[in-house]
């Protein structure tokens, strides 16, 4: 989950063009006859097909491509991102393999400074989140949206096959964003507590109670076990692209 809708303008994610691993746009140019040629009938088009640049062949031809877990996140439209994640044997979890997903999560998180982030969205369908809300994110919150919106500091928290109980049945509503769907962001309810179970990092039992913005955050990260997006929830009219001012600069 994106760390940047944590105040109140909804308009506050940085835009980072998402990169392409195999194959980069080109749109064809209206076509015309060769003089050399017998004319063509006029049926001049332009295409939005995909093609890899002559560079990006030559790098997949020395390098092979990255392989999961990755270290950005995948984008709306991966398929992994629409399956059920499967359940993690708990006699694998301080495994090498696990651990690896594990602390890539941890880092890929961190590195964009998103506040939650899923297996699922580095390319590996296991049941694994991660949660983390630092103290210097709440101390660049302004008090209004401290109290408006339930924030409070949260330490890492690693949950493998987490199942969700609601403790409050009421919701809230907040514009909410995904480093899924980047660029983007939209109204979502969520209910205002909720509490988790599974087990952490070290397959040892976890238990833990959540209120606010961080019982946003779990269900938006469980959500994302299911197969589920917060466009799946959302208000569709308050869908926006959070940088549509710059294009009419």
């Amino acid at each position: 989950m994106n760390r940047h809708l944590r105040t109140l303008l909804p308009c506050v994610l940085r835009f980072r063009p998402t990169s392409v691993l195999f194959s980069s746009a080109r749109t064809s140019s209206p076509c015309s006859p060769c003089p050399l040629t017998r004319p063509a009938p006029s049926r001049c088009h332009t295409t939005n097909v995909k093609t890899r640049s002559y560079l990006q062949y030559l790098r997949r031809k020395i390098k092979a491509p990255p392989a999961p877990p990755y270290n950005h996140v995948c984008q709306v439209g991966d398929p992994v991102l629409r399956s059920k994640a499967a359940a993690v044997d708990p006699g694998a979890i301080r495994g090498a393999e696990v651990q690896q997903v594990i602390k890539t999560l941890v880092t890929v998180m961190r590195k964009l400074e998103c506040v939650g982030l899923s297996a699922p969205q580095i390319g590996v369908p296991l049941q694994i989140i991660a949660l983390e809300y630092p103290d210097k994110m709440l101390e660049e919150s302004t008090p209004a949206s401290v109290q408006a919106r339930g924030l409070v500091s949260v330490p890492l928290k690693i949950f493998v096959n987490p199942q969700l109980r609601v403790l409050n049945g009421q919701t809230a509503t907040f514009q909410e964003a995904c480093e899924s769907i980047s660029g983007y962001s939209a109204s979502v309810p969520r209910y205002i507590s909720v509490e988790v179970s599974g087990l952490n990092e070290k397959a040892e039992p976890a238990t833990w109670q959540a209120s606010g913005w961080p019982a946003r955050i779990l269900q938006h990260e469980m959500d994302h076990l299911s197969g589920v997006l917060y466009i799946d929830r959302m208000d569709s009219k308050t869908f926006i692209n959070v940088n549509w001012e710059q294009y009419n600069e």
